[in-house]
C-alpha cells in the first residue's frame, strides 16, 4: 500500500468581478494539484463484477468506432395547469411595500411592467378592501415566482431536466402568508434569491453594462440561477458546460477545477441536470455497445479468436440465443479510463475519466456523446472518496492502483449540477462570456422580449430523452 501525506484540500479560489471590461477576458490556465484529506473509517467497497456483465452507458469508445443509432423515449404529450392563486388580507402599508419591491425589481434582472406596478397604485388609491387582496396577492405570487424559480417559461428552456425543489419546500401559499402576517414583503421576496456567488456577481454586473446585448445575457444568466435550487447543498460538483469546465465546491467555496470534455452540439449536446453521485467507481469495465459488436462485427471476431480478445483486454460471451456480449476490462486503454462517478439518471450521462488525456489540452471540448470527461480524474475520484465515503487517503490510492474494478458506494450526498452558463466565473474567479455552443441564449433571451407567462406545474423539458450508446 503506498500513502499520501494527510494536508487540507487545496486553496480556495474566489474573487470578486472587476467591471464589465474584465468580464470579457480569455480564461486562464489550470491551478496546481490538489491535496488530499484524512477522513474516518473506510468504505467498503462493493465486489468486482463478473467479467462480462452489463455496465452503464459508455461516454468513450475508440476513435475508429462507428456512430451508433440513439435510442429516444419521448415524454406523452401533457397539459400544464397554472395553480390557483392563494389569497391573503393586505394593509395598506403592505401593499405599499409591495408596489416599491415591484418598482426595484430591476436590480434582480426583471422588469417591473411584468408585476402591473400602475394597476396596484390604482387599487391602493382607493383602499384596502377584497380588490386590493385579490390583487396585491396576485402580483406578490407573480414576482415570488419569478424569484424563485426564473422567469423563463419551460418551453424556452432547451433540455432542461434538473428538477428545482425550491417551490416545493417554499410553496406560494406559504410565502403569501408569510409576508403578509410578519408585514415584511422585502424580506420575504428577498429570501428567495440563489445563494450562489455568481448570482451576486451578476447582479453587481448588471447596471454596469451599456450595451443591450450585454444586459440582455447578464439578464437570461440570473434566470438560470433562479432555475436551480437556491441553496445547492454543502458540497457538491457543478459542471458549466459552455465553459467545459468541472469544479469541486463545498460551502460555495471552489475548492479544485478541472477542465472538463463535454457533448458535441445537435443530438449528443450534454442536458443540463441535477443529479447525486452514488458511487465512485476506480477501474471501470466498459459494457461495448450492440451498434459496435454486432454493427462492426467485434463480437464475432472476438468469439473466433480468445487469444485475440484477451490480448486486446475484452471478455466476449456469447448466450443461448446467439447474443454476444463483450466487455472491456480495467486497463489502460479502457474507454472510460481509470475512474467513473456514477450518477444513476434517465439519460444515462455521467462523469470519467479517458485514456485520451491530450484532449483536455484543446480550447474546444465539446467532443463527446453527452457523458462528461474529467481532467486528473483519478484525483477527483480519490478525492470524492476521500470526502464522500470516509475512505482513508491512503485505501483510496490502493484502490486506484490496484488495476482492479472497485466500486465505492458515497455515504454523504454529493450532488451533480450539469449547467449552462454562458456569462460566469472563469477559473480566475474573474466574471466573463462563454460561447453559447448549443445556441441555448436566443430562447432565453427571447423569453424576456414577451410578456411574462403563467407558471404552471411543468418542472422540466417535454424534449425526448435520447440515449446514445456508443460512446466518442
Amino acid at each position: 500500500m503506498r500513502t499520501i501525506h494527510r494536508k487540507c484540500l487545496g486553496s480556495l479560489l474566489g474573487g470578486a468581478g472587476l467591471g464589465w471590461a474584465a468580464c470579457f477576458t480569455p480564461a486562464a490556465a489550470q491551478q496546481g494539484p490538489v491535496d488530499l484529506t484524512a477522513t474516518a473509517q473506510t468504505a467498503k467497497p462493493d465486489a468486482a463484477p463478473p467479467a462480462a456483465t452489463a455496465s452503464a452507458p459508455a461516454p468513450q469508445a475508440a476513435k475508429t468506432s462507428a456512430p451508433a443509432p440513439a435510442t429516444a423515449s419521448t415524454a406523452p404529450a401533457a397539459t400544464f395547469q397554472p395553480a390557483p392563486p392563494p389569497l391573503a388580507y393586505w394593509t395598506l402599508a403592505d401593499a405599499k411595500a409591495l408596489l416599491a419591491a415591484i418598482k426595484a425589481i430591476g436590480a434582480e434582472g426583471l422588469a417591473p411592467a411584468d408585476y402591473e406596478p400602475a394597476k396596484l397604485a390604482a387599487q391602493i388609491a382607493k383602499g384596502e378592501g377584497a380588490d386590493l387582496d385579490t390583487m396585491a396577492s396576485r402580483l406578490f405570487v407573480w414576482l415570488a415566482e419569478d424569484l424563485r424559480d426564473g422567469r423563463t417559461p419551460m418551453p424556452a428552456r432547451v433540455q432542461w431536466f434538473a428538477v428545482d425543489p425550491d417551490q416545493d419546500l417554499h410553496p406560494n401559499s406559504q410565502l403569501l402568508a408569510q409576508a403578509t402576517e410578519t408585514h415584511d414583503i422585502p424580506g420575504v421576496l428577498a429570501s428567495l434569491a440563489p445563494t450562489h456567488p455568481d448570482y451576486a456577481l451578476l447582479r453587481d454586473m448588471l447596471p454596469k453594462a451599456k450595451e443591450p446585448r450585454q444586459i440582455a445575457m447578464i439578464k437570461a444568466n440570473m434566470d438560470r440561477w433562479r432555475w436551480l435550487g437556491r441553496d445547492l447543498g454543502l458540497q457538491y460538483l457543478i459542471i458549466n458546460v459552455p465553459e467545459q469546465e468541472l469544479r469541486l465546491t463545498v460551502n460555495n467555496k471552489i475548492i479544485r477545477t478541472y477542465r472538463a470534455i463535454v457533448g458535441k452540439p445537435g443530438k449528443t449536446a450534454t442536458p443540463q441536470l441535477a443529479e447525486q453521485v452514488k458511487n465512485v467507481v476506480f477501474n471501470p469495465t466498459w459494457t461495448v455497445p450492440q451498434s459496435i459488436v454486432v454493427g462492426e462485427g467485434l463480437g464475432k471476431r472476438l468469439i473466433a479468436s480468445p487469444a485475440s480478445a484477451k490480448r486486446q483486454g475484452y471478455v466476449a460471451t456469447k448466450s443461448a440465443d446467439g447474443t454476444i456480449t463483450v466487455v472491456q476490462q480495467p486497463g489502460a486503454t479502457n474507454s472510460l479510463g481509470k475512474m467513473k462517478l456514477d450518477m444513476p439518471n434517465e439519460h444515462a450521462i455521467y462523469i470519467h475519466d479517458t485514456p485520451n488525456r491530450n484532449l483536455f489540452a484543446l480550447p474546444a471540448r465539446a467532443l463527446s456523446h453527452g457523458c462528461i470527461r474529467a481532467e486528473r480524474a483519478t484525483e477527483l475520484a480519490m478525492t470524492m472518496a476521500i470526502l464522500g465515503a470516509d475512505l482513508p487517503p491512503e485505501t483510496a490510492v490502493e484502490y486506484n492502483l490496484s488495476g482492479k474494478y472497485t466500486k465505492v458506494p458515497m455515504t454523504k450526498p454529493w450532488a451533480v449540477y450539469v449547467t449552462y452558463f454562458t456569462v460566469a466565473r472563469d477559473v480566475t474567479g474573474l466574471m466573463r462570456s462563454f460561447a453559447d455552443i448549443y445556441g441555448r441564449d436566443a430562447p432565453v433571451i427571447a423569453s424576456f422580449g414577451k410578456p411574462r407567462e403563467l407558471h404552471t406545474d411543468q418542472r422540466k423539458s417535454t424534449e425526448a430523452i435520447i440515449k446514445l450508446d456508443n460512446p466518442l
